[in-house]
């Protein structure tokens, strides 16, 4: 793995009583698009917050940069820009002068914005109103503040949260352009496998505060495609259901008569038939399914992490 530009050991949050992250450590190569998935109310957005310096962790550390956080909070954070959920515009604003307006309290050259509309492409409407912009150009110009100051490292909080198909495609080609023809680190947080699985070069799954995988994208594929479900055809499917997941197994029902689990190995099924038949259920069919991206990113955040056996390069961590 290259050198982290953001590293975290046993970081730890709570809001009063409850534990939000529980021990995260992360890993963020410079020069990659890192994905931070995971299901809603997983930790996500307190984690950005976290290593924007928003919030201060109860324990554990942050380095940006390879520096402490909170003994170079200042230098570490004029190299960061970011963009939090939905970006805060003057809509009566054009979308030039709403860069104007962020230019005048960084004190940069005004080349700057020219430059960076130009690169989120939204030359050709920076003189219209930000309140006739559509969601995706909202989100363009969101990214446009943020790299005003020429950052190294860009964080941005569910960038695609709302965009349709076209929009999605668009932030997809403007995010690898800056990875790759602008020299940019980007962390981008998202809740949706399918919108960023094409995206990143590296992502991590986090689940109820812990991390869940961590890895290079060839690696969760990898892990994929030997991971193994079985499908089992019963006489009472929702009782069969319930049965497994009082047992902590992740379920789905299908067409018919049928349930399918993801399961460590063949192993386990011996184990699943003689549970279901021992609570009076009455198995009578059983196959092999070939998991994909989406079945395990369910099964990681739905049930304790599954442990596949992987030739995957050492970048991958499975917990």
């Amino acid at each position: 793995m290259k050198e982290p530009l953001i590293h975290t050991q046993d970081l730890r949050y709570s809001y009063g009583n409850q534990e939000v992250l529980k021990g995260l450590n992360l890993e963020i190569p410079k020069g990659s698009i890192y994905g931070f998935l995971g299901p809603n109310g997983s930790g996500k957005t307190t984690t950005i917050r976290l290593l924007l310096g928003l919030l201060q962790p109860k324990k554990g550390s942050i380095h940006l940069f390879g520096q402490d956080l909170w003994q170079h909070r200042l230098p570490a954070l004029q190299k960061v820009g970011a963009l939090i959920e939905m970006p805060s515009l003057y809509r009566h604003l054009s979308g030039k002068d709403n860069l104007e307006v962020m230019r005048r309290q960084l004190g940069l050259e005004k080349s700057r914005i020219d430059h960076v509309l130009q690169v989120v492409r939204l030359s050709q409407e920076a003189n219209r109103l930000v309140k006739h912009y559509s969601l995706g150009m909202c989100q363009r110009l969101g990214i446009a503040l943020a790299l005003l100051s020429d950052p190294e490292l860009l964080i941005l909080d569910e960038p695609t949260n709302g965009l349709d198909p076209s929009g999605i495609r668009e932030m997809r080609e403007l995010l690898k352009d800056l990875n790759q023809e602008h020299g940019k680190t980007i962390f981008l947080s998202s809740h949706l496998l399918s919108e960023i699985e094409k995206t990143v070069t590296h992502l991590s799954i986090i689940h109820q505060g812990k991390m869940a995988f961590e890895g290079a994208v060839q690696d969760l594929a990898h892990v994929a495609s030997t991971a193994t479900g079985v499908e089992v055809e019963v006489d009472n499917v929702f009782l069969a259901q319930e049965i497994l997941q009082q047992n902590g197994y992740v379920t789905t029902v299908k067409e018919g008569h049928w349930v399918t689990i993801p399961v460590k190995d063949k192993h386990e099924v011996a184990a699943l038939n003689h549970l279901l038949v021992g609570q009076g259920i009455a198995v009578s069919g059983l196959s092999y399914a070939q998991q994909n991206l989406e079945d395990l990113f369910l099964a990681l955040t739905e049930k304790t992490p599954i442990s596949v056996e992987t030739t995957a390069s050492p970048t991958l961590s499975l917990v």
